[in-house]
């Protein structure tokens, strides 16, 4: 009998023909990612970015810009209208003295042209001022799940849902005084924050 398997060796594709993966990001016969999906995981990701900056900064206006105005969020403690979140999370973050929302590890599956689902790894520190004991400082470690919709030109979240992971807690170890801190700018919340005459 005729062996028909064909070699391993043999291409999966001829020369020319273009191949792309589920998402439709990469040629792999020349490993060319496709410019618009480029724009729109750039875009994605400054969405992520900016939220990052609207919670740390207590910024309601920066929060809502992340999220369609029809959006919903599960951040455990509050679970409903994305935008009625947005109001009332910045009195929330002022109780804190600073906080630092760092994201990582953005995984992007595009689902379609218009609608991607986001797995993005977040760190969250809070730094609480106790007036009567020693300071504190929690550390969320865990991530966002986003389905993300793209509406004209515009990518926004549609659906957040808060994972986490573990969550750390200890007295607090800052120095805010003397070397090698002396006459750095400090952070702050909205408008006082270097950020805001920065980009200005």
């Amino acid at each position: 009998m005729e062996d028909k398997t064909p070699p391993a060796c043999a291409p999966r594709h001829q020369a020319g023909e273009g191949f792309l993966n589920r998402d439709g990001l990469v040629r792999l016969e020349t490993g060319q990612v496709q410019a618009h999906r480029i724009e729109d995981q750039l875009a994605i990701q400054n969405v992520l970015a900016m939220h990052s900056r609207g919670v740390d900064r207590a910024d309601e206006t920066i929060l809502k810009s992340a999220y369609w105005e029809d959006a919903e969020v599960e951040y455990g403690g509050f679970n409903g209208r994305a935008h009625d979140f947005c109001a009332s999370l910045p009195a929330q973050i002022r109780r804190f003295a600073h906080t630092q929302h760092s994201i990582s590890n953005v995984a992007i599956d595009f689902v379609s042209d218009s609608e991607a689902r986001v797995e993005t790894y977040v760190n969250a520190y809070h730094y609480l001022a106790v007036e009567d004991g020693p300071d504190t400082e929690m550390t969320f470690l865990g991530r966002y799940l986003d389905l993300m919709q793209k509406r004209g030109d515009t990518w926004r979240i549609l659906h957040r849902k808060v994972v986490m992971d573990w969550n750390q807690n200890t007295q607090a170890s800052a120095i805010w005084e003397g070397r090698p801190f002396d006459g750095l700018a400090r952070g702050n919340r909205a408008p006082l924050d270097p950020v805001y005459e920065f980009l200005s």
